[in-house]
């Protein structure tokens, strides 16, 4: 079997990320955990684009017009859906993650699903914080290995 390892490297990698405004304070945590990673990876803040969005169901139309753009390697989405009384959870939950997964598969770009689904916001704000569960970072790192994947460049 050959296995194929590569070293995180983005200093060729441009990333676009779409961020939430909804639960805007957890979508902070997750921004700066991603930055702060695609830094540490070499990204240059130049090949950086940010789009910020309404919500979480705005999160898969952003991501297509981005990876139309063909200006991206690959895109980041940030935000957070919190579970509530209703089902509307449900239905934007499951909805952008189907539609990222679509954009993903439909353009050949990329595009990680870093939308943390949790029961309440203590759950998500734990997950997102750079100091204990750092998803942002996470999501950079994913972003910058399937980019490096996707581009032949392992």
């Amino acid at each position: 079997m050959k296995e194929i390892n590569h070293p995180l490297d983005g200093t060729e990698i441009r990333v676009g990320i779409v961020a939430s405004r909804f639960n805007d304070g957890i979508t902070q945590h997750l921004l700066d955990g991603a930055l702060k990673r695609l830094e540490k990876l070499g990204v240059n803040d130049d090949n950086i684009s940010l789009v910020w969005v309404a919500g979480a169901f705005e999160a898969p139309l952003a991501s297509k017009v981005l990876a139309e753009s063909k200006e991206v390697d690959t895109i980041i989405c940030l935000g957070a859906v919190i579970r509530g009384e209703t089902p509307h959870f449900d239905y934007v939950a499951g909805e952008s993650a189907s539609g990222i997964m679509q954009v993903n598969l439909n353009t050949g770009i990329p595009v990680i699903f870093g939308i943390l689904t949790t029961e309440n916001y203590a759950q998500a704000l734990e997950r997102a914080d750079i100091k204990s569960g750092d998803k942002g970072g996470d999501c950079a790192e994913a972003a910058v290995e399937m980019a490096q994947i996707t581009k032949g460049s392992f």
